[in-house]
């Protein structure tokens, strides 16, 4: 047991350190220090915020909902990450990037450990909704909002970061940071549209509980429609 809660404290000190010094976390990444340590630790860090997170979202329906929640958020993140690499890792090979594999999934690592701190900062704000208000519609505006401000400065932070460690070389740098654009774009594209296959995050009210939807519409529809009924607009 002791051992156990050793381990975790390491992996919440390999976040920590990284929050405190961006700096020198990134440079070990350029040099390919711990890297399995690091992509553990953010990895396993990043999922229980998470987790914690959705179940606090889903406990608005019911606790299988919570539950359903706590599982499908994690996954949300780390199934769009695992869908986008690939394709962020050899375009970069392909215009002349000599980074890793590891060094790559460090990096994004980085920015959904970000995002899922900001996400855990955000609970208390979301259960005090969820308690004090009824308004399904609201509380979906709310999160989209939580949830783009933070995928933004999440995907700003790897930005900044993949600009450090892997635009080292100048070769096909310019080449390799439009790629990095285009992904960040492909990147958040992906996560909100599976974030839209993935739900019910929330559980509609007074509703049987469903682990999944039909698939019908998407994400952007639904904004414009929740929008339209806090307005007014039928």
């Amino acid at each position: 047991m002791i051992e156990r809660k050793s381990v975790g404290i390491k992996y919440f000190a390999v976040l920590i350190g990284f929050l405190r010094d961006r700096q020198g976390f990134l440079e070990e990444v350029r040099q390919g220090t711990r890297l399995p340590n690091k992509i553990i630790s953010l990895l396993v860090c990043s999922s229980l915020f998470l987790a914690a997170y959705g179940g606090i979202i889903g406990a608005y329906h019911s606790w299988m909902q919570a539950i359903s929640s706590a599982i499908k958020l994690p996954a949300l993140y780390l199934i769009t990450l695992l869908i986008c690499i690939p394709t962020l890792y050899f375009a970069n090979i392909v215009f002349g990037s000599k980074r890793t594999f590891g060094q790559h999934l460090a990096l994004v690592l980085t920015a959904v450990s970000v995002t899922s701190v900001l996400l855990f900062s955000f609970a208390p704000i979301t259960l005090f909704f969820l308690i004090t208000t009824n308004n399904y519609q609201f509380l979906i505006l709310l999160n989209v909002f939580i949830f783009a401000s933070t995928g933004f400065i999440g995907i700003s932070s790897l930005y900044q970061a993949t600009s450090l460690v892997l635009e080292q070389d100048n070769e096909g740098s310019k080449t390799r940071q439009k790629i990095l654009q285009f992904w960040l774009f492909l990147y958040a594209f992906v996560g909100s549209q599976l974030g839209w296959t993935l739900r019910p995050f929330f559980g509609t009210p007074d509703s049987a509980f469903q682990l999944f939807r039909e698939r019908e519409g998407n994400f952007y529809l639904s904004v414009i429609q929740a929008i339209s009924y806090l307005l007014g607009i039928r």
